[in-house]
């Protein structure tokens, strides 16, 4: 029984009306043509009491003013003659008696008169009752015939008098009152949808207004806006939804405005520190080459001084490559790579091979920027060895046409480890610029932007780059189309080198 409750339910849910404009005329028809039935039907209602009562009176006046024509030429006591006449005076479907003295027609009241004879005797007045008689309506009237004395007072005689009226007449009057109302609430509701239309119209106009300043808002058009109309909630609305867009296009301009500053002064500074950085590179070369010559002490500060000033070169090539994806001006020089054989002359490069796991079918070519994907590899190795732990392994695998050559599908390069994972707050902003998963940690090797750099060249490439947990560790995902070019303008050794790939890599996000 639950069972049929709910799918009553379920239907009951799926036959609602969903949209709003399909409720309003719903609603609006549904009211007019209720309110439309319900007075035609209380009219009707109305003029069918007002005739039958008129009826009622008109059918037992005319008896009462027979019965008082023939009552003063009785005698009394009256005789079955007497009775007879009266009977006759009144018409058919008549009874008239007299203590034991009874004179009826063959259609006279029977045993339903009851009621009415008690009422006529209890209180000496006319008495009606409608009744139903083989299924058509009837009235059946009872009255005393009274005497009237010399001073004026009136007193019963004994006799009474009884008899049915047809309704009929009446009852078919009714009928027709209720066919009209019928067909007024029929006609009503054609025009209560026109009306419904109407007002729907009306109502939903600026809803749909909103609505589609709402979507070129969500489409970036910050400058979308409705035009108020009359003084009513829906114009509020509207003006406060107007209010809300322009201070979010405000708010919007001067977030687009900070962000310009930002990347100009990690640009401008990024320039202006190349030359003064390649003069202190050069300083510190030959204060290393000399450093075996020093005392312990002053070899630890030049090693230090060492290691802060490739740190710093480090950090301020990664900020003019980041200008470039800024600015939108990195671009690929497409070759013919094998991307196993460029993974493993990453690991070489960096003195990795011992501790990387390289695992290829073969060749596996595509067509790629070489310098970019060193970099993609080394900050994902680089981060691997750094928070993760071993084995370290990276997996070099393509679909689409294998071999040396490039071909449809892609490839795909997943690094690996069997540390303890990625957090899952750090998860989702693992690739955010400068972002390191514990800021206690602020001096661990890197800027924070090896990461980011790494997605930003995988997208250049067309593909992308997802980490994720697995039950051994953290994984790294990068896919790569075998053959960028046939998607991009520019096509092969258009770009510029930009960025560097000597390092490590930088994959500095804290896990």
């Amino acid at each position: 029984m639950t069972g049929g409750l709910r799918r009553a339910g379920a239907w009951a849910h799926r036959l609602r009306p969903r949209g709003l404009r399909t409720r309003l005329l719903v609603a609006f028809v549904l009211v007019t043509v209720v309110g439309a039935a319900a007075a035609a039907w209380a009219a009707a209602g109305s003029a069918g009491t007002a005739l039958v009562d008129g009826a009622q009176e008109r059918l037992t006046g005319t008896v009462a003013d027979r019965v008082a024509a023939l009552a003063p030429e009785l005698d009394y006591p009256p005789d079955e003659e007497g009775l007879d006449r009266l009977r006759a005076a009144v018409g058919p479907n008549t009874l008239v008696t007299y203590e034991d003295l009874r004179s009826a027609d063959a259609d006279a009241p029977g045993p339903g008169i009851g009621p009415v004879r008690d009422a006529v005797r209890e209180r000496d007045r006319i008495s009606v009752r409608r009744i139903t008689d083989d299924g058509a309506p009837k009235l059946l009237i009872g009255m005393p015939v009274m005497l009237t004395d010399t001073d004026g007072a009136r007193t019963p005689s004994g006799i009474e008098v009884y008899t049915v009226r047809d309704l009929s007449g009446v009852e078919g009057q009714i009928d027709v009152l209720t066919r009209s109302a019928v067909a007024a609430s029929a006609l009503a509701l054609p025009l209560a949808v026109l009306l419904a239309l109407l007002a729907a119209r009306g109502v939903l106009r600026p809803v749909r207004d909103l609505r589609d300043t709402a979507r070129r808002l969500a489409d970036g058009d910050l400058g979308a806006r409705t035009v108020p109309q009359g003084a009513d909630e829906l114009a509020a609305l509207t003006a406060t939804v107007n209010e809300m867009a322009a201070s979010l296009q405000e708010s919007m301009a001067q977030m687009e405005r900070m962000r310009a500053d930002a990347r100009r002064f990690a640009s401008d500074v990024s320039h202006e520190l190349r030359t003064p950085l390649s003069t202190l590179t050069a300083v510190v070369d030959v204060l290393a080459s000399a450093a075996d010559r020093m005392e312990a002490d002053d070899r630890e500060s030049v090693e230090l001084a060492v290691t802060e000033t490739r740190r710093l070169v480090a950090l301020v090539e990664e900020l003019m490559e980041v200008s470039r994806f800024d600015a939108g001006s990195a671009a690929l020089r497409l070759e013919e790579v094998d991307a196993a054989e460029a993974v493993r002359d990453c690991l070489r490069a960096r003195g990795w091979t011992d501790r990387v796991a390289v695992e290829a079918d073969g060749p596996v070519g595509l067509l790629a920027d070489r310098r970019r994907l060193d970099v993609i590899v080394a900050n994902l190795v680089g981060n691997a060895l750094r928070h993760g732990a071993p084995p370290v392994r990276v997996r070099v695998a393509g679909d689409g046409d294998g071999g040396e050559g490039t071909g449809g599908g892609e490839v795909r390069i997943e690094v690996a480890d069997e540390g303890p994972g990625l957090p899952e707050d750090v998860l989702p902003h693992v690739f955010d610029r400068f972002y390191k998963g514990d800021a206690a940690r602020t001096r661990t090797p890197g800027s924070g932007l090896g990461l980011a750099i790494a997605l930003e060249n995988a997208r250049l490439h067309g593909g992308d780059l997802v980490a994720e947990n697995t039950e051994g560790g953290a994984r790294f995902v990068l896919r790569l189309p075998r053959d960028p070019g046939g998607d991009r303008d520019g096509g092969h050794g258009v770009g510029h080198p930009g960025g560097h790939a000597d390092g490590p890599g930088h994959g500095e996000e804290e896990r």
